[in-house]
Protein backbone atom coordinates (compact mmCIF):
# COMPACT_ATOMS: atom_id res chain seq x y z
CA UNK A 1 0.00 0.00 0.00
CA UNK A 2 1.13 3.56 -0.69
CA UNK A 3 1.15 4.50 3.00
CA UNK A 4 3.57 1.64 3.69
CA UNK A 5 5.92 3.17 1.12
CA UNK A 6 5.89 6.51 2.91
CA UNK A 7 3.32 8.25 0.72
CA UNK A 8 0.93 10.86 2.08
CA UNK A 9 -2.50 9.79 0.82
CA UNK A 10 -4.69 12.90 0.58
CA UNK A 11 -7.91 11.55 -0.93
CA UNK A 12 -9.98 8.45 -1.67
CA UNK A 13 -13.35 8.29 -3.38
CA UNK A 14 -16.34 6.21 -4.39
CA UNK A 15 -19.14 6.96 -6.84
CA UNK A 16 -20.98 9.16 -4.32
CA UNK A 17 -18.17 11.45 -3.19
CA UNK A 18 -14.68 11.65 -1.77
CA UNK A 19 -12.79 11.97 1.48
CA UNK A 20 -9.99 14.53 1.69
CA UNK A 21 -7.26 14.14 4.31
CA UNK A 22 -5.52 17.46 4.81
CA UNK A 23 -2.76 15.89 6.90
CA UNK A 24 -2.73 12.57 5.08
CA UNK A 25 -4.61 9.36 5.70
CA UNK A 26 -3.57 7.49 8.84
CA UNK A 27 -3.31 3.75 9.36
CA UNK A 28 -6.47 3.93 11.46
CA UNK A 29 -8.26 5.76 8.63
CA UNK A 30 -7.16 3.01 6.24
CA UNK A 31 -8.38 0.25 8.53
CA UNK A 32 -11.77 1.93 8.87
CA UNK A 33 -11.95 2.32 5.09
CA UNK A 34 -11.24 -1.40 4.59
CA UNK A 35 -13.85 -2.30 7.21
CA UNK A 36 -16.44 -0.10 5.50
CA UNK A 37 -15.78 -1.31 1.96
CA UNK A 38 -14.86 -4.96 2.36
CA UNK A 39 -16.84 -5.99 5.43
CA UNK A 40 -19.81 -3.68 5.92
CA UNK A 41 -20.16 -2.78 2.20
CA UNK A 42 -21.05 0.82 3.03
CA UNK A 43 -20.34 4.16 1.37
CA UNK A 44 -17.57 6.59 2.24
CA UNK A 45 -20.17 9.00 3.56
CA UNK A 46 -20.61 6.74 6.60
CA UNK A 47 -17.01 7.45 7.61
CA UNK A 48 -17.34 11.22 7.75
CA UNK A 49 -17.45 11.38 11.56
CA UNK A 50 -15.03 8.53 12.25
CA UNK A 51 -11.93 9.31 10.15
CA UNK A 52 -9.59 12.29 10.09
CA UNK A 53 -10.70 13.28 6.58
CA UNK A 54 -13.53 15.52 5.41
CA UNK A 55 -16.25 14.00 3.22
CA UNK A 56 -17.29 15.96 0.12
CA UNK A 57 -20.47 14.58 -1.51
CA UNK A 58 -20.88 14.43 -5.27
CA UNK A 59 -17.22 15.17 -6.02
CA UNK A 60 -14.12 13.22 -6.96
CA UNK A 61 -10.50 14.11 -6.25
CA UNK A 62 -10.12 15.09 -9.92
CA UNK A 63 -12.76 17.83 -9.63
CA UNK A 64 -11.35 19.64 -6.58
CA UNK A 65 -9.45 22.73 -7.72
CA UNK A 66 -7.62 23.20 -4.40
CA UNK A 67 -6.42 19.60 -4.04
CA UNK A 68 -2.76 19.34 -5.00
CA UNK A 69 -1.14 15.95 -5.52
CA UNK A 70 2.22 14.72 -6.74
CA UNK A 71 0.84 11.46 -8.14
CA UNK A 72 -2.67 10.38 -9.09
CA UNK A 73 -3.91 6.78 -9.00
CA UNK A 74 -7.40 6.51 -10.57
CA UNK A 75 -8.38 2.98 -9.57
CA UNK A 76 -12.13 2.53 -9.89
CA UNK A 77 -14.03 3.02 -13.13
CA UNK A 78 -13.73 4.16 -16.71
CA UNK A 79 -13.61 7.85 -17.56
CA UNK A 80 -12.83 9.09 -14.04
CA UNK A 81 -10.41 11.76 -15.22
CA UNK A 82 -11.67 13.83 -18.13
CA UNK A 83 -10.04 16.80 -19.86
CA UNK A 84 -10.97 19.18 -17.04
CA UNK A 85 -9.76 16.76 -14.38
CA UNK A 86 -6.43 16.21 -16.14
CA UNK A 87 -6.02 19.97 -16.54
CA UNK A 88 -6.62 20.47 -12.82
CA UNK A 89 -3.98 17.85 -12.04
CA UNK A 90 -1.48 19.62 -14.28
CA UNK A 91 -2.34 22.99 -12.79
CA UNK A 92 -1.80 21.56 -9.32
CA UNK A 93 1.68 20.30 -10.22
CA UNK A 94 1.04 16.57 -10.54
CA UNK A 95 4.12 14.68 -11.70
CA UNK A 96 2.52 11.37 -12.61
CA UNK A 97 -0.75 9.56 -13.38
CA UNK A 98 -0.88 5.78 -12.99
CA UNK A 99 -4.00 3.97 -14.17
CA UNK A 100 -5.19 1.35 -11.69
CA UNK A 101 -8.38 0.57 -13.64
CA UNK A 102 -9.48 -0.02 -17.23
CA UNK A 103 -9.34 3.31 -19.08
CA UNK A 104 -9.94 5.63 -16.11
CA UNK A 105 -8.62 8.57 -18.14
CA UNK A 106 -10.72 9.70 -21.10
CA UNK A 107 -9.15 10.21 -24.54
CA UNK A 108 -9.32 13.96 -24.01
CA UNK A 109 -7.71 13.62 -20.60
CA UNK A 110 -4.92 11.53 -22.11
CA UNK A 111 -4.19 14.29 -24.62
CA UNK A 112 -3.79 16.76 -21.76
CA UNK A 113 -1.30 14.42 -20.08
CA UNK A 114 0.62 13.90 -23.33
CA UNK A 115 0.87 17.66 -23.83
CA UNK A 116 2.88 17.76 -20.59
CA UNK A 117 5.88 15.53 -21.42
CA UNK A 118 7.43 16.07 -18.00
CA UNK A 119 4.52 14.13 -16.46
CA UNK A 120 4.85 10.34 -16.19
CA UNK A 121 1.73 8.63 -17.54
CA UNK A 122 1.43 4.84 -17.28
CA UNK A 123 -1.65 3.26 -18.93
CA UNK A 124 -3.66 0.56 -17.20
CA UNK A 125 -2.33 -2.20 -19.46
CA UNK A 126 0.91 -1.86 -17.49
CA UNK A 127 0.12 -0.11 -14.20
CA UNK A 128 -2.99 -2.27 -13.65
CA UNK A 129 -1.39 -5.55 -14.75
CA UNK A 130 -0.89 -6.79 -11.20
CA UNK A 131 -4.46 -8.05 -10.82
CA UNK A 132 -4.28 -10.19 -13.94
CA UNK A 133 -0.80 -11.32 -12.97
CA UNK A 134 -1.89 -12.49 -9.53
CA UNK A 135 -4.85 -14.29 -11.13
CA UNK A 136 -2.31 -16.17 -13.23
CA UNK A 137 -0.39 -17.08 -10.09
CA UNK A 138 -3.62 -18.32 -8.52
CA UNK A 139 -4.31 -20.53 -11.54
CA UNK A 140 -0.78 -21.93 -11.27
CA UNK A 141 -1.36 -22.80 -7.62
CA UNK A 142 -4.66 -24.48 -8.44
CA UNK A 143 -3.18 -26.47 -11.32
CA UNK A 144 -0.27 -27.73 -9.23
CA UNK A 145 -2.40 -28.18 -6.09
CA UNK A 146 -0.02 -26.07 -4.05
CA UNK A 147 -0.41 -23.10 -1.70
CA UNK A 148 1.83 -20.04 -1.56
CA UNK A 149 1.92 -17.71 1.40
CA UNK A 150 0.93 -14.11 0.87
CA UNK A 151 4.54 -12.97 1.30
CA UNK A 152 5.68 -15.20 -1.57
CA UNK A 153 2.90 -13.95 -3.84
CA UNK A 154 3.84 -10.35 -2.98
CA UNK A 155 7.47 -11.01 -3.94
CA UNK A 156 6.42 -12.60 -7.23
CA UNK A 157 4.07 -9.68 -7.95
CA UNK A 158 6.83 -7.13 -7.32
CA UNK A 159 9.16 -9.04 -9.63
CA UNK A 160 6.43 -9.16 -12.27
CA UNK A 161 5.78 -5.40 -12.08
CA UNK A 162 9.51 -4.65 -12.14
CA UNK A 163 9.77 -6.75 -15.30
CA UNK A 164 6.90 -4.84 -16.90
CA UNK A 165 8.60 -1.54 -16.08
CA UNK A 166 11.86 -2.77 -17.60
CA UNK A 167 10.05 -3.82 -20.80
CA UNK A 168 8.42 -0.38 -21.03
CA UNK A 169 11.72 1.39 -20.49
CA UNK A 170 13.55 -0.69 -23.08
CA UNK A 171 10.77 -0.38 -25.67
CA UNK A 172 10.58 3.40 -25.14
CA UNK A 173 14.23 3.84 -26.07
CA UNK A 174 16.07 7.07 -25.34
CA UNK A 175 13.49 9.41 -26.88
CA UNK A 176 10.16 7.74 -26.11
CA UNK A 177 7.86 8.12 -23.13
CA UNK A 178 6.95 5.27 -20.81
CA UNK A 179 3.44 5.35 -22.29
CA UNK A 180 4.91 4.82 -25.76
CA UNK A 181 7.16 2.09 -24.38
CA UNK A 182 4.13 0.41 -22.82
CA UNK A 183 2.25 0.43 -26.13
CA UNK A 184 5.26 -0.77 -28.10
CA UNK A 185 6.02 -3.57 -25.65
CA UNK A 186 2.39 -4.69 -25.68
CA UNK A 187 2.28 -4.71 -29.49
CA UNK A 188 5.52 -6.67 -29.74
CA UNK A 189 4.30 -9.25 -27.23
CA UNK A 190 1.14 -9.85 -29.28
CA UNK A 191 3.09 -9.90 -32.56
CA UNK A 192 5.56 -12.46 -31.22
CA UNK A 193 2.70 -14.63 -29.94
CA UNK A 194 1.02 -14.54 -33.35
CA UNK A 195 4.29 -15.55 -34.97
CA UNK A 196 4.80 -18.42 -32.51
CA UNK A 197 1.30 -19.67 -33.28
CA UNK A 198 2.06 -19.62 -36.98
CA UNK A 199 -0.58 -17.01 -37.74
CA UNK A 200 1.98 -14.50 -39.01
CA UNK A 201 4.98 -15.32 -41.19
Amino acid sequence: MLIDLGAKVVSISDSDGCLVFENGMTDDDWNQFIEAKQVKRTRLSTLDDTVSGKYIPGRSPWTLPDLQVDFAFPCATQNEIDEDGASLLMKGGAMGVFEGANLPVTAEGQEVLRSNPEVVYIPGKAANAGGVGVSGLEMSQNASRTYWKREKVDIMLKEMMAGIYQQMKEAAGEDGTLEQGCNRAGFLKVAHALKELGWVY
